[in-house]
């Protein structure tokens, strides 16, 4: 699988972007044998319409446009369901979601989040991984998956600060 973008291009298509998450995740749901129910695939579209992360009261809102506010608990129940499809992550630091551009490969991620934009990008690397394994074997820990949190500013609002 090619590496995707950290931070998609200012210029770049995001509707082709979100059709292909779409895509990836009922295509990952057909191949497991998982209902991405129309619940389920709306909870992600809207959690894949931007690169920021979005709360999942945000996303009971956005739901309540459709008509009819659904309940906390089913919303928490989407979001369970789309990660352990690895179909998006959680951000503890924002208390926030994001679409994995990596629909279902299982992996750990380090996620650079831009605390002026707050766009998300997300990077895999392997060698971060093997190091974060590492350390953690040193003081007898065993990693189950490591996902780092880094905040600061991405490239664009760096251009657009000077």
């Amino acid at each position: 699988m090619p590496r995707p973008h950290t931070f998609p291009s200012a210029d770049h298509d995001h509707r082709h972007c979100l059709d292909e998450i779409l895509t990836a995740a009922e295509r990952l749901c057909r191949q497991r044998r998982a209902r991405l129910t129309p619940r389920r695939r709306r909870v992600l579209e809207i959690v894949a319409e931007s690169h920021a992360a979005i709360g999942a009261y945000d996303i009971i809102d956005r739901l309540a446009a459709d008509g009819g506010r659904p309940a906390p608990i089913t919303v928490y129940r989407a979001l369970d369901f789309l990660m352990s499809q690895g179909l998006v992550h959680r951000l503890a630091s924002l208390n926030a979601y994001v679409s994995c551009p990596q629909a279902g490969a299982e992996h750990g991620a380090q996620f650079l989040i831009c605390h002026d934009c707050g766009a998300i990008g997300e990077l895999a690397d392997p060698g971060v991984e093997a190091r974060i394994a590492e350390a953690a074997a040193h003081v007898g820990f065993e990693v189950a998956m490591p996902l780092v949190e880094i905040a600061g500013t991405c490239a664009e609002c760096r251009r657009a600060a000077t």
